[in-house]
């Protein structure tokens, strides 16, 4: 390894904040088959197989922190969450925080092309690097380095991932409770065709339990559920 690699993974465990016991594994983390194929002479594989070890471990921790900070969340919402930062553009833009592009082992046609910047390879070492982190150090040290390169990002997918709308919120805890599904019934509708107003009754088992109005018969529905949700919750049933 000369000088100037070395350097600059030294500086790379730094911003990682994690040093390896066995080097090998943070150089294969950052060798490309590229350059594989143009050094037959030199020992040892390309990133591949880490990156796909590297894609369950991260799976696993930001699926894991996700689960933990959000306990309201629902299944469908950290799916979501999750997807917004294991891809191949989140991760890339961790590599590039990491500045990791000039420590990548490239032959020196995929240098030329701009393989340092592309996206895909840089995404594909952040998942190599989390694996060599993994099989280095075990899964707590892996958990640590990427709930701090990841947290800040998966806590925002989540607040953007879409929310149940009070329609299916209150279908879920009615259904949960009596094991029937809730009914809308339109009951009005008034002025002109190009700015009609709906009212929609709510109905629980054959109960009125609100009513609700919209620009749309849709519109009209969710607000009636919206305040049906508060009176299900205070209401008995039997």
């Amino acid at each position: 390894m000369d000088n100037e690699l070395q350097l600059c993974l030294e500086q790379l465990c730094a911003r990682l904040g994690y040093s390896f016991r066995d080097p090998a594994l943070l150089t294969q983390a950052v060798r490309h088959s590229s350059y594989i194929h143009e050094h037959p002479e030199q020992e040892g594989e390309s990133y591949e197989r880490l990156e796909f070890l590297g894609d369950a471990v991260l799976e696993l921790v930001i699926t894991e922190l996700l689960y933990r900070r959000f306990p309201e969340a629902s299944e469908g919402q950290l799916s979501k969450a999750r997807a917004g930062v294991v891809n191949e553009n989140r991760l890339a833009t961790v590599a590039r925080s990491l500045d990791l592009g000039p420590c990548i082992l490239l032959g020196r046609g995929e240098q030329m092309q701009g393989g340092r910047e592309k996206s895909s390879i840089l995404a594909d070492v952040v998942e190599a690097l989390a694996a060599a982190i993994y099989l280095d150090g075990g899964l707590d040290e892996a958990r640590r380095v990427l709930n701090a390169l990841l947290a800040e990002a998966a806590e925002n997918a989540l607040l953007r991932a879409p929310k149940k709308d009070y329609k299916t919120r209150l279908q879920e805890e009615v259904q949960d409770q009596l094991h029937i599904t809730p009914g809308y019934e339109l009951i009005h509708t008034e002025g002109p065709d190009h700015a009609k107003i709906f009212t929609v009754a709510l109905l629980i088992d054959g109960r009125r339990v609100a009513t609700g109005s919209g620009r749309s018969k849709k519109d009209a529905e969710q607000d009636s559920a919206r305040r049906g949700l508060e009176a299900w919750r205070l209401m008995e049933w039997g």
